[in-house]
């Protein structure tokens, strides 16, 4: 039996489906090593207060496999240790009492389940001293390190749905039909929702894109008597020469909305390839939800592994994909990076060959 007996567990970041399965995978498999599992809600904000954790059974995690969401809760308010908006002085008092509370609640280690942001604070914790085992989570699938996040497959197969539908509006209304999707600085949700749904052109932040590419390529479907298009772009996705479409700028605590590009694209096709063109955002839509059968499996193989690291007291690492594997990571290899789609993957290459508009 493992020396460590008792560990918290918390979310953070947005939401994704999946959050939930790591949490029973953790609560399970540490209830099953003789470790008691303490929940912490709203993410390390949960740690200002003691009252805000309670203990995790396996009788507390039943059910709630298949859903979405966070039985934790989540915030996703930036980094407090490195924001702008704190001085020094709050910054380290936050740290101070996050560090007071994990000890006085006799935690031995944590586990942090969540994006980016996330994985940046565990890291400062971890440096300060907290053992600390990393769990990647987001729908974007920009976690540097890891093949696959949980979330990212439910986000495609839900994006691929909507597109399905929106073939048969399309058709029927010999329309233009533009679908902005979420995915921040990254194409992964795009490029693979969009050949997945069979797009005819893919936007996608890592080739800015010509949009008179685009409507050419519109045109040249009509030419032999496709009346309808369907347009993917990724919300980060930006003109040659261009910006980023930003629906709210930076503000204390929070980083820029990106968002409102689908709809500039729809008033612009419209003019240029002729035809009528309508934009669905699917936004929080595909956050929603319970997971796929495979984020589910990848989930538990997550909280598994994390549980796994304690035990063998291997911290300061994330757990990632590397199929057939689940194997650590140092967290300091993750934070501060993105990973893009490679401008040589298979995919894109793939898109290129069926005819697909990248817009370049």
């Amino acid at each position: 039996m493992s020396a460590i007996t008792r560990i918290g567990v918390l979310t953070g970041g947005g939401d994704a489906p999946g959050l939930n399965a790591v949490i029973r995978a953790v609560v399970k498999s540490a209830w099953n090593s003789g470790i008691a599992t303490l929940g912490i809600e709203d993410s390390f904000d949960g740690l200002l207060e003691a009252e805000r954790t309670h203990v995790l059974t396996p009788r507390d995690v039943t059910g709630i496999l298949r859903l979405g969401g966070t039985i934790l809760g989540t915030l996703n308010t930036g980094n407090p240790l490195t924001s702008h908006v704190n001085t020094s002085e709050g910054a380290h008092q936050y740290a101070d009492r996050v560090m007071d509370i994990f000890k006085r609640l006799g935690l031995e280690a944590l586990i942090a389940i969540g994006g980016d942001g996330t994985l940046a604070i565990a890291h400062e914790f971890c440096l300060l001293g907290m053992p600390i085992v990393g769990v990647p989570k987001t729908i974007d699938n920009d976690i540097v390190g890891t093949t696959n996040c949980f979330g990212f497959d439910t986000a495609v197969s839900f994006a691929t749905d909507a597109i399905d539908r929106l073939h048969t509006t399309a058709e029927a209304h010999k329309r233009i039909l533009v679908v902005e999707v979420m995915g921040r600085y990254a194409g992964w949700i795009a490029l693979h929702a969009g050949v997945a749904g069979g797009a005819d052109a893919i936007l996608i932040p890592e080739i800015p894109f010509e949009i008179s590419q685009v409507a050419r390529r519109l045109k040249e479907r009509d030419q032999w008597g496709a009346k309808f298009s369907i347009v993917v772009v990724a919300e980060g996705a930006k003109p040659v020469g261009g910006a980023y479409t930003v629906r709210e700028a930076a503000r204390a605590g929070y980083v820029e909305r990106l968002g409102g590009v689908g709809i500039v694209l729809a008033e612009q096709l419209e003019d240029m390839a002729g035809r009528e063109a309508r934009c669905v955002v699917l936004g929080h839509l595909q956050r929603g939800g319970g997971p796929t059968a495979f984020d589910r499996v990848l989930a538990t193989r997550f909280g598994g592994a994390a549980v796994e690291l304690i035990q063998r007291g291997v911290f300061g690492k994330m757990v990632a994909n590397n199929p057939p594997d689940i194997v650590p990571i140092p967290l300091a290899d993750v934070v501060g990076r993105i990973k893009t789609v490679p401008l040589d993957s298979d995919l894109i290459k793939t898109a290129r060959a069926i005819g697909v508009s990248l817009g370049d």
